[in-house]
């Protein structure tokens, strides 16, 4: 197992992280997974034997019961705390009234507390901003974040499912106000779904935010197990993430041979992928069972060749897109002066 510094912090994360989505499997979350406390006990301990010391969970999974079981873990492992970097996240509706949800001074001063009180510790390593609020200013979540890093609730903070824009207007109030910025980003990433390269990894590499991907599989698309017409699958009963289908077949068609070549399974060998992206910090990897999540984390085993990650790349590349295609073209006027031989 590798670790990675988080975003522009001392912070070292394990290059794989458990979710905890299918913990508790109560509401909305029933789909996800309907892992129990023993069960979670087991998936954690795997995961820690493998070097994992990073766990992500959301106040909103199963209305909290993630949460719960999370902390009740790590107390029955006899984890010490300092060697968990945990996450949870704020944002999604936790109560029938309007102010019980998204990203305000009040909700998240609240969430915070019923959190910590959840999870059993007294702080919170990377506090998230689940997704966006249009209703709140965003300088009103970047003050709330920071109070609760002075008052010692939280160690850092990130955000997920933002635009490009919106983050870095985001770190451009934080950095005017003196005040913490985001040093994550959770979004969605794959090989069978890049979008996130059009603008978000060169904002997060020019404003040095780490990448933490969820769904690397495609809600299990990613699995191959689809195709064989597989009913049971949590993706048969929702298909979330959206997959396009005609160029996920295609991304498969590369992925099986090479995963036969390993001797692994073509998720291995689609996690594998993500690993090998240099903007990646980490990748969240859940399971309902020991045996799919041992199957995961045995892709940071997994070496890629040159050849193998050409074969993939190309197999998925994003079509070109404006503006991108034309800064690509007008990125070659100075390549001169850029590449400029060494004196001497």
């Amino acid at each position: 197992m590798r670790y990675n510094p988080l975003g522009r912090t001392g912070l070292f994360v394990s290059e794989l992280c458990l979710g905890t989505m299918t913990f508790g499997g109560e509401g909305f979350f029933a789909y996800m997974g309907q892992v129990k406390q023993d069960e979670a006990d087991a998936l954690l301990r795997a995961a820690v034997d493998a070097g994992v010391n990073f766990i992500d969970t959301a106040n909103v999974y199963s209305q909290g019961v993630s949460e719960q079981i999370t902390g009740q873990a790590i107390k029955n492992l006899g984890l010490k705390r300092e060697d968990v970097v945990l996450a949870t996240k704020v944002m999604g509706p936790m109560g029938e009234g309007p102010n019980s949800r998204g990203n305000s001074r009040g909700h998240i001063m609240d969430q915070i507390k019923a959190s910590l009180a959840r999870l059993g510790t007294d702080h919170i390593d990377l506090y998230q901003i689940h997704g966006l609020d249009a209703a709140t200013p965003i300088e009103e979540t970047v003050r709330a974040l920071d109070d609760l890093v002075r008052q010692g609730h939280v160690r850092y903070v990130g955000i997920s499912n933002w635009a490009a824009w919106q983050i870095a207007k985001a770190l451009g109030i934080a950095e005017r106000l003196g005040m913490e910025r985001f040093q994550s980003v959770q979004s969605y990433y794959t090989i069978a779904g890049r979008d996130l390269e059009r603008e978000l990894v060169p904002m997060m590499n020019s404003e040095g935010l780490g990448l933490m991907v969820w769904s690397p599989l495609a809600g299990g698309y990613l699995s191959g197990k689809y195709r064989d017409g597989d009913t049971q699958g949590r993706r048969a009963t929702r298909a979330f993430p959206p997959v396009d289908e005609v160029r996920g077949d295609k991304v498969l068609d590369a992925l099986e041979p090479i995963a036969k070549a390993h001797g692994v399974s073509v998720a291995q060998i689609a996690i594998a992928w993500l690993l090998h992206q240099p903007h990646v910090t980490s990748v969240i990897v859940g399971a309902k069972r020991k045996d799919q999540l041992d199957d995961n984390l045995a892709a940071a085993k997994v070496v890629l060749s040159a050849d193998e990650l050409a074969t993939l790349d190309a197999v998925s590349k994003l079509p070109p897109e404006y503006p991108g295609w034309m800064t690509a073209l007008q990125g070659t006027y100075r390549d001169g002066v850029l590449k400029q031989p060494p004196r001497g």
